[in-house]
């Protein structure tokens, strides 16, 4: 690899880190106020009563999905822990509030799904994309990936 690719490549990694880092400090303080009433906001019983006016289906189920999708999800992307997983997660739990919760309008000036879709999209990318080298899933995971991931070029080239 190149002077020029082993720059990118650190670039590519540290916009990773800083997609995932400002994903997760959002989730940390929604799903904190959803989950334990951290940063003004009402706490668990609130969040599963809002849902089951709402119409949620199963309150408080749904509550705690959602409350831990965000706070743990978001601990989760900060340090790149099963990085996929906890993004996808995140992903729906955003798309659920988009639609379910804010789906009337579009402009967040109105209420709508602009923020919430755009966390949902965001959290999606990282899902699709991976945690990048600064994560710890790639310090627990990388001997498994060399183990199972795809032949590597050397590989490759002894085999033609």
């Amino acid at each position: 690899m190149g002077q020029q690719s082993t720059v990118q490549a650190t670039l590519n990694d540290a916009g990773l880190l800083v997609a995932r880092s400002m994903i997760g400090v959002v989730g940390i303080y929604h799903g904190g106020q959803k989950l334990f009433g951290l940063f003004g906001g009402g706490g668990f019983a609130s969040t599963a009563e809002a849902m089951g006016s709402m119409g949620m289906p199963l309150p408080t189920l749904s509550a705690l999905a959602a409350g831990s999708a965000e706070f743990f999800g978001g601990i989760a992307l900060i340090v790149g822990l099963l990085t996929r997983f906890a993004g996808a997660n995140f992903a729906f739990t955003m798309l659920v509030a988009s639609f379910a919760v804010h789906g009337g309008a579009f402009g967040a000036q109105n209420g709508g799904m602009e923020y919430p879709l755009t966390l949902a999209m965001v959290s999606l990318a990282i899902a699709l994309t991976g945690p990048g080298r600064f994560s710890v899933d790639r310090v627990l995971f990388s001997k498994v990936r060399g183990r199972f991931g795809a032949p590597s070029v050397a590989i490759k080239a002894q085999a033609a």
